[in-house]
């Protein structure tokens, strides 16, 4: 059953503000970790386990609770996780010892999944021609919420120390919960079997849905792409030639920023009667434009920022055109799709950081280039496969 609701301008700017603001839990605790580290007495490496904790939670709660949002009221189950989130944040800012702060940590990236029960929310009570600019909106939230969290947080930890962080962001999450329980709508599952049956169900969609596996693969490597570049490009610009500090390097994610608003217009023309698929291949030349313009940039930050910015349409191309392909097949199913979808792109992101880092160290920002242009091709290979096989079904 589903609440009939038609949603206005003003309720999908509020899902996108509170996407940013809580999607942000996730990454304040990466530049406090020189501050932990001194604080707990630890080597920055050591302190820097509450990071990784924090993706892992996230990770765990993206599996295990999204699906839960095709069986109970949505409305409901967001502002149920938000509390525990506010819960998890508080338990870190009082954290006496490194063991509960990594408890926290956990905590905090598995209640910090209600983006992505947001953004089915947004496409359930969507219209078919709106629903694509209304997840692109959502979805520009959500990135600049990641690109500026970092900023934010390296400023209040510097000024107020690393505890103030957590303290801050579980008084958003509190005024982020009254503002969600005034004014988002009601959104009534179909699904009424057991959890069990809930969780096996992905199972037989990744089997049926030929376009949920295509779009789960080429969104696997393209956040091999962007996470790898992100990750890559702190080592590049903090040594020679360039040799910025970690607030210079912050100020980069402003360029990302820019990028993100292009969302909304990727999910215009990736709804409606258009052909989305087309979005993914515009996406795809960006990302080979973007690594072009880093591997010859030099010193030149100018052509730097416009690969950043470039790098990020691109993903946004493919992200958000993907995410509403994927929100047209089963409409009753819309969380556990967004849960496979998510799961495999967080998977890719891992790998991206995790192969960032190797490329790194075997031969430099050159060798990061060449093979994230090996990636960004692999990606396109896939995309000619499954161009035959869509279209010969």
């Amino acid at each position: 059953m589903q609440v009939s609701t038609t949603l206005k301008r003003a309720d999908i700017l509020l899902m996108a503000f509170c996407t940013g603001l809580i999607v942000a839990n996730i990454y304040y605790c990466q530049p406090l970790v020189i501050l932990v580290a001194k604080e707990f007495n630890l080597t920055e490496s050591r302190a820097g386990s509450i990071t990784f904790l924090t993706q892992a939670g996230y990770a765990v709660g993206l599996f295990l609770l999204v699906p839960l949002g095709d069986m109970f009221e949505r409305k409901k189950q967001i502002l149920i996780i938000t509390a525990l989130a506010i819960a998890s944040l508080l338990m870190a800012a009082a954290a006496k010892s490194f063991l509960v702060l990594e408890i926290a940590s956990v905590l905090i990236g598995a209640c910090s999944i209600v983006p992505q029960l947001i953004l089915p929310l947004a496409a359930n009570l969507s219209s078919d021609e709106n629903r694509g600019h209304n997840i692109g909106i959502v979805m520009s939230g959500l990135l600049v919420g990641i690109l500026a969290s970092r900023a934010v947080s390296g400023a209040v930890g510097d000024l107020l120390g690393w505890r103030a962080m957590f303290l801050i962001a579980a008084g958003v999450c509190a005024l982020l919960i009254v503002l969600m329980a005034l004014r988002f709508p009601k959104s009534l599952p179909s699904f009424k079997g057991s959890y069990k049956q809930l969780m096996g169900s992905m199972f037989s969609y990744i089997k049926t849905q030929p376009v949920l596996r295509e779009a789960s693969l080429i969104n696997f490597f393209a956040f091999i792409v962007i996470m790898g570049f992100w990750t890559t490009m702190v080592l590049y610009l903090a040594n020679p030639p360039h040799e910025f500090s970690a607030y210079q390097i912050g100020l980069f994610g402003i360029a990302g920023a820019a990028g993100a608003l292009a969302a909304p217009l990727v999910g215009k023309l990736s709804g409606g009667g258009n052909n989305p698929r087309k979005n993914i291949m515009i996406g795809f030349i960006l990302e080979l434009v973007s690594v072009a313009l880093f591997y010859f940039t030099g010193h030149s930050v100018f052509l730097f920022v416009i690969g950043i910015i470039l790098i990020d349409i691109g993903q946004q191309a493919i992200h958000v055109t993907n995410q509403t392909r994927i929100y047209t097949l089963v409409p009753e199913a819309r969380n556990r799709l967004n849960t496979i979808f998510m799961s495999v792109s967080f998977v890719g992101a891992s790998c991206g950081s995790a192969l960032g880092l190797w490329l790194w160290s075997v031969g430099g920002w050159a060798m990061f280039c060449y093979g994230i242009t090996a990636t960004i091709i692999l990606n396109i290979l896939i995309y000619r496969l499954y161009s035959r096989k869509l279209y010969a079904e």
